[in-house]
């Protein structure tokens, strides 16, 4: 028996095709949906609406970036990279217990890659990790908010509520810019501030941070070195920031390609 996608999780799938491919096609969604060309082109509409992609003739595209924040739907840049860090980060995922996923594009990939047979519990407030967790038949649950358009992550009152009550074993973190001055930030204060209450959650925390990231300061700071306990960046590391990063008391493991 086919199964079902509501328009919520047919959303969220466009944007992860969008992601990974740079384009959708019409006619591929309506057969991998099951729906009729007529709810293909209100699913894409209703995301042009929301600034999420672009129509095209056949389909769409990413939507031109406005800001200097990348949208959601935007992040498919250094796939392989963010992609060896996901495959690292298997290492620090326990035989049961609970993660708590943040929202970016590496954790999408984790989600996309985390056994199901260990009886995990995972809390994210990422609402394209969330669809992709409970796709593959992992138990999630989701921190409730408001969502942001630009990252589909659910900030404000209402998470850092959910968050204050959860503790999990580990937590998988990102970030847009890690400055060896200013520490980890990310451009939107409300999402930066759920970051930061993820951090009393977790028993230990996961940075996953693709070498692009270095050297960058953004504008609202969520945590410093004193708050990673690991860091999987990819081969493009520079050695000297490799080891200004061990001398800040941070594990820093090396993801291969």
């Amino acid at each position: 028996m086919s199964r079902t996608w509501f328009a919520d999780e047919r959303h969220v799938e466009v944007l992860r095709l969008l992601a990974e491919d740079g384009r959708v096609e019409s006619a591929g969604l309506a057969g991998r949906f099951g729906i009729s060309a007529e709810s293909v082109r209100k699913d894409l509409a209703l995301l042009e609406e929301r600034g999420l992609l672009r129509r095209v003739h056949g389909g769409a595209v990413p939507g031109e970036p406005s800001r200097a924040e990348p949208h959601v739907a935007d992040r498919g840049v250094h796939q392989a990279e963010k992609s060896s860090i996901a495959r690292r980060a298997l290492r620090f995922v326990p035989d049961g217990g609970s993660l708590l996923l943040d929202a970016g594009s590496t954790t999408l990939l984790l989600a996309e890659m985390l056994p199901t047979d260990r009886g995990l519990v995972v809390y994210t407030n990422s609402w394209p990790v969330g669809a992709a967790l409970h796709a593959r038949g992992v138990e999630v649950v989701a921190l409730g908010g408001r969502i942001r358009p630009a990252t589909m992550a659910a900030v404000g009152v209402l998470t850092g509520h959910a968050l204050a009550a959860v503790n999990v074993d580990v937590a998988f973190l990102g970030t847009n810019a890690l400055s060896f001055d200013r520490g980890l930030s990310t451009p939107d204060p409300d999402e930066a501030a759920v970051k930061h209450q993820m951090l009393a959650a977790a028993g230990q925390r996961v940075f996953l941070v693709d070498s692009s990231k270095f050297g960058h300061v953004s504008h609202a700071r969520h945590a410093t070195l004193d708050d990673v306990d690991v860091l999987i960046t990819d081969a493009a590391v520079s050695a000297a920031d490799r080891k200004r990063l061990r001398a800040a008391g941070v594990a820093v493991e090396v993801a291969d390609r």
